[in-house]
């Protein structure tokens, strides 16, 4: 992005930042991860104690050293990778703010060339067997919650894709579901019984099936994943629970305290995920991927356990929905033989 001129001279260029972040689209997500790091470092500028300085100052007045710092003092504390993520947000704040000339320059640019630490893009996480997971979830008593971390710990499936599960994707063949609530799975699902239909298509911001979405799918393909016995019977306990619906789409999961009947959101899915992972001492505030479980901790505790139960990483990354056409092509076409055996012989009983 080119250089521009702004007359703008904010009191609070953080929050300037953020709001812009805003105007920009960027997630609830992002922004909050984003405001936490930046003023963590601005209360270590302030703080004449700490900083290099020995007087107070803000992130407009920070040069090199005081962003070295600022970096420095967070080893030890934290993760390499870790470090190398805060740095590069105060980076992308630094450049963001000179582009737009509310600064002068970026103080953080010779600071990442000399930084030893990187972000770790494929990090090692916490190793759960499968009888810890198992306890874990015999903890979770609300339907809502459990039917929730059931569905991402026995498909893999992406938060947001999860969110995005509307009533027409899930095909089940009990009659006392389909006769109870109505359930017009979508023409693909009629001779895939027992399965999931997850979408290529919904992005967040865009209307998909009437509804604007508030999460993107990342499927390179759409996928059909099969529904065990254990999903099923939560499923149906769900179901047995859900509220009225006000959305056309007719979404799977809604909440049932907090904007009933809306879409459920991946903030509150995190958000129910964190509690439980509390409780158990899986999650810590401040942690890492390596150390923290989340819904992205399902899919790679779902990727490491049915690749190494099947033997079959074709089937695994068909499932995952993040591979080729060439090979995501063979297993639509053989997928009652292939996938549904596969996957029912070798998925994990978790209840």
């Amino acid at each position: 992005m080119s250089a521009t001129t702004t007359t703008d001279d904010p009191e609070d260029p953080i929050g300037y930042f953020l709001q812009d972040m805003l105007f920009h689209g960027k997630s609830e997500r992002t922004r909050a991860a984003y405001q936490r790091v930046l003023r963590q470092y601005e209360t270590f500028l302030s703080d004449s104690a700490v900083n290099p300085r020995g007087t107070s100052i803000g992130p407009g007045k920070a040069t090199h050293r005081d962003c070295m710092a600022w970096i420095h003092s967070l080893r030890g504390t934290i993760g390499d990778s870790t470090i190398a993520s805060y740095a590069a947000y105060l980076h992308r704040f630094y450049a963001y703010m000179n582009q737009v000339g509310v600064f002068e320059g970026n103080p953080m640019a010779l600071v990442m060339e000399e930084m030893d630490e990187t972000i770790d893009k494929d990090p090692e996480r916490r190793e759960i067997t499968i009888p810890q997971m198992r306890m874990f979830v015999s903890q979770i008593a609300h339907p809502l919650d459990r039917v929730l971390v059931i569905t991402l710990l026995k498909t893999g499936m992406r938060v947001g894709e999860l969110c995005n599960l509307d009533l027409r994707d899930l095909s089940l063949t009990d009659p006392e579901i389909v006769d109870a609530y109505e359930i017009s799975p979508r023409a693909l699902l009629e001779s895939r019984p027992n399965s999931l239909y997850v979408a290529a298509e919904p992005q967040r911001g865009e209307v998909y099936h009437g509804e604007e979405r508030t999460a993107s799918n990342k499927r390179k393909r759409d996928t059909v994943i099969p529904i065990d016995e254990e999903l099923q019977y939560e499923l149906k306990r769900w179901l047995a629970i859900r509220p009225d619906i006000h959305s056309p789409a007719k979404p799977l999961f809604v909440p049932t305290g907090h904007d009933w009947g809306d879409r459920i959101t991946p903030p509150a899915v995190r958000t129910i995920v964190e509690r439980y992972a509390r409780e158990q001492g899986w999650y810590h505030t401040g942690g890492d991927a390596s150390e923290n479980v989340t819904p992205h901790y399902f899919r790679h505790f779902f990727t490491t356990h049915l690749r190494d139960r099947t033997g079959d990483r074709g089937i695994v990354k068909y499932l995952r929905g993040d591979v080729a056409d060439d090979i995501i092509d063979t297993y639509t076409h053989n997928w009652g033989d292939q996938v549904r055996e596969t996957y029912v012989e070798s998925i994990y009983s978790i209840c």
